[in-house]
């Protein structure tokens, strides 16, 4: 039998155009990836990296920051009123 403290917090998930990727359990892994992601997105014009990985990696770092997540909110309401017909 196990602890209470021994027990991990659940993954977490982020949803990218509708597939699920589980995220480390690592805070400080989870900050290392988005800010990697965000660098190699802002050297874009190189071979193999692209401009597409600075919102990936703002979307990694919305889980842990507050104030990426209520960019991150505002810009997904914005984008659905939109997206509504009216």
């Amino acid at each position: 039998m196990t602890a209470m403290s021994d027990e991990q917090p659940p993954a977490r998930k982020i949803s990218v155009f509708g597939r699920e990727f589980t995220m480390p359990r690592s805070r400080g892994l989870r900050i290392a990836i988005g800010v990697v992601l965000i660098i190699g997105g802002i050297l874009g014009f190189l071979p193999i990296l692209g401009f597409w990985m600075v919102p990936i990696g703002l979307l990694v770092l919305s889980y842990e920051f507050a104030l990426v997540r209520r960019h991150r909110r505002r810009f997904v309401v914005w984008w659905e009123r939109r997206r509504r017909p009216d």
